[in-house]
């Protein structure tokens, strides 16, 4: 599932060759990638610095393809007005702050580094990438921003 999201992630990222009819598909399919982050997206606070969960890392996946198709106009007016994606994104983002104090912050890159020695874990960069969507599901998007 990870290697799909990922072919998925560079295909929507290449704007440049995706034809009228696959932007039509990534739409049909945006709403059943925000089902399921809206779904799997607490299990990512199960991680430690020592610890992968392949849902986890699924649930990761999903939010960098999401935050890929709100960069696109054409699937973003779609996925701002889903239900419930603004809402799960922001309290994510604060069960994580909160996760970060407790514990080995994983989700910043900046308290991810130890002495000389940066943690690669896949985990580094989610808090960012769910700013990234809450800041693109508000883009020119009163109701959005005032939820907010």
């Amino acid at each position: 599932r990870v290697t799909f999201l990922e072919l998925m992630m560079v295909k929507v990222s290449d704007k440049n060759s995706v034809t009228s009819e696959e932007v039509n598909v990534f739409v049909r399919h945006a709403y059943f990638l925000a089902v399921c982050f809206q779904e799997k997206c607490r299990g990512v606070l199960k991680l430690t610095a020592d610890m992968e969960d392949e849902e986890a890392l699924v649930t990761i996946r999903l939010l960098d393809v999401l935050c890929e198709m709100t960069s696109n106009n054409s699937q973003l007016e779609r996925l701002q007005a889903f239900p419930g994606l603004l809402e799960i994104a922001v309290d994510t983002l604060r069960l994580t702050h909160l996760a970060g104090k407790q514990a080995v912050n994983i989700f910043t890159a900046t308290h991810a580094v130890t002495g000389q020695e940066e943690i690669s874990h896949p985990a580094v960069g989610f808090k960012s990438h769910l700013i990234r969507l809450i800041g693109n599901l508000c883009y020119k998007n009163k109701e959005n921003q005032d939820k907010v």
